[in-house]
């Protein structure tokens, strides 16, 4: 049904090495197996949600399974749209990235300045990071993500090799990346803006920026991240409590303790599907940022070992397609893409077992949250028409 999408002839692209053109065939088969990875970390969240969910869903809707099918409701806007973008090539978003990027940064200005935006910023957990219209709850820093990867992707690919040049390619990119940064900080999401940055670093990378300009820039981040840490006392804390998780356990490190002990109860063998304690208002955000400690708690360390090794899969294909893209433009989507899911579902684990402070994010395709999953969904849709074009 999608055939105006699909090409009539070869087409070519020049060879990154040599100069030369290779022929890229017509439209092939998607990849199959990182949908079918995908596609098993959706079905395994749907089923955690509804254990991890249980209790708080009752008490707050009178519903045991309210988040499940608010889920289920956002997989399939999600799905609709994967199989409608992954129809269309890649190719055909490089012309609205200007306009996208407009887009994120107008959407990112309701939540960063509610003051004028009563009533359709959304304000949780003393956070304003949603947009509420009627039913609608919209997270804009998610989107952001996606676009920002789509944008800078288009922008590095005109700008070539002159990237190289400090001035005409890090000073720029700097520049822009830092204006959004600031957006998303005054909501504030640190989670958000980490997950964010680390794709757009990568892209950067995979486009061809010298060393000594990453060096310049991962150095500036991370005195970014020092100052961002000592002028809210909050982060200040989390560091603190990540330092030493056994400091005030009642306090600043509660999160951190209950996500704790309900992994090392769950030990190697968990104490069954359904059996959690901790969901019973122990652990904060159960169906979100915390998920994962529920599943080693009810399912055990070893079983719960499949969610990193869906990641890692998940990599492997996601980079492979970078590899094999048709040219510049697809390579540093393919990149961006993976290296902003993979980033985000390591520091969701890795703040759930002690590794990383807590940040507030959610583990991509398991956690509960609408805009999350469709866009993360989305983002899947370009990936799988990036695939479709790989040279072999």
């Amino acid at each position: 049904m999608f055939n105006l999408f699909r090409r009539k002839k070869q087409l070519s692209r020049p060879s990154v090495s040599a100069g030369a053109y290779v022929k890229v065939s017509k439209y092939h088969k998607p990849d199959f197996l990182l949908a079918l990875i995908i596609f098993a970390q959706i079905i395994f969240g749907l089923i955690m949600i509804s254990s991890a969910s249980v209790v708080v869903s009752n008490e707050l809707f009178g519903n045991n399974y309210h988040y499940v099918i608010e889920q289920i409701k956002a997989l399939v806007v999600g799905l609709v749209g994967l199989i409608i973008i992954q129809a269309i090539p890649y190719q055909f978003w490089r012309k609205f990235a200007l306009f996208a990027l407009i887009g994120t940064i107008l959407l990112l200005l309701v939540p960063a300045f509610p003051e004028f935006f009563q009533g359709i910023a959304f304000s949780y957990g003393g956070a304003y990071r949603w947009i509420h219209i009627g039913p609608l709850f919209l997270q804009p820093s998610e989107i952001a993500k996606l676009t920002l990867i789509l944008y800078f992707a288009a922008w590095l690919e005109k700008k070539g090799m002159t990237i190289k040049d400090f001035a005409q390619g890090f000073v720029p990119f700097a520049i822009l990346a830092g204006i959004i940064g600031i957006l998303i900080m005054k909501q504030p999401d640190l989670g958000t803006l980490t997950v964010t940055g680390g794709a757009l670093i990568s892209i950067f990378f995979a486009a061809g920026a010298s060393l000594p300009q990453m060096a310049v820039g991962l150095v500036g981040a991370g005195g970014l991240l020092w100052v961002l840490i000592q002028t809210a006392s909050y982060r200040l804390q989390r560091l603190m409590v990540f330092l030493n998780p056994s400091l005030d356990p009642k306090g600043v490190g509660y999160h951190v303790s209950q996500a704790l002990l309900a992994v090392g109860s769950g030990g190697w063998w968990g104490l069954g599907f359904g059996l959690s304690r901790q969901k019973y208002n122990y652990l904060p955000e159960v169906t979100t940022d915390s998920i994962f400690a529920v599943i080693v708690e009810e399912l055990g360390f070893l079983r719960a070992m499949i969610i990193p090794i869906l990641i890692s899969l998940f990599a492997w294909r996601g980079f492979r397609i970078a590899k094999n893209a048709p040219d510049r433009f697809g390579r540093l989507l393919a990149v961006g893409i993976t290296t902003w899911l993979c980033i985000q579902a390591l520091i969701n684990i890795s703040a759930m077992i002690g590794l990383l402070p807590l940040t507030g994010i959610p583990l991509p395709f398991i956690s509960y949250g609408g805009s999350s999953l469709v866009v993360s969904l989305l983002g899947i849709g370009i990936l799988l028409n990036i695939s479709r074009q790989t040279v072999k």
